[in-house]
């Protein structure tokens, strides 16, 4: 069992997908699984994402769908996920994410869109058959400028729920093989 890091943030390496990594390795540490290798940036994917059956988009499904933790960061746009996250979750159908455990991630120029999260994205990863057990983590952009130990909060304070999520994985694989 692993995890894999995805950013919609158009703009890679930026402040979005850094706290993504800083999420997936606390998340890797916590729940005893091998450190997340790189953030997939979905910005690299973008050509693809209009085009019925292209390849990369198909192979970045399956990379992703071999993971069963996600942690999945977006900056806020319009009170909402970017666009570019839209197009890739609308290639998959209802039930494609049955059997991952999501942990989404917003960062947003201020707190008046904290409630995006939960909101916009949490419904569209339940109705692709995602587990999301969490709250969502909204973080303001300018609180990043700085060292900080947001990832380690969020994930300290999700610890339990989240290690369950993984027991639950983990005899779900062994029920399977």
């Amino acid at each position: 069992m692993h995890l894999e890091i995805l950013s919609a943030n158009p703009s890679p390496g930026g402040r979005t997908s850094r706290l993504a990594r800083d999420v997936g390795q606390e998340l890797a540490s916590c729940l005893d699984l091998p450190a997340p290798q790189d953030v997939v940036e979905l910005s690299a994917y973008a050509s693809g994402l209009f085009e019925w059956g292209n390849a990369a988009v198909a192979d970045l499904k399956a990379r992703l769908g071999a993971a069963r933790f996600l942690v999945i960061a977006t900056p806020t746009y319009k009170a909402s996920f970017t666009g570019l996250l839209k197009a890739f979750l609308d290639t998959y159908s209802a039930g494609d994410l049955t059997g991952h455990v999501v942990v989404p991630i917003f960062t947003g120029g201020s707190a008046a869109h904290a409630l995006a999260p939960d909101f916009t994205l949490r419904p569209l990863l339940v109705e692709l058959g995602a587990s999301v057990p969490t709250r969502s983590l909204y973080v303001v952009s300018s609180r990043l400028e700085e060292p900080n130990s947001i990832a380690a909060d969020f994930v300290h304070d999700h610890r339990f729920v989240l290690q369950g999520a993984a027991h639950g994985l983990r005899l779900l694989e062994e029920s399977m093989a």
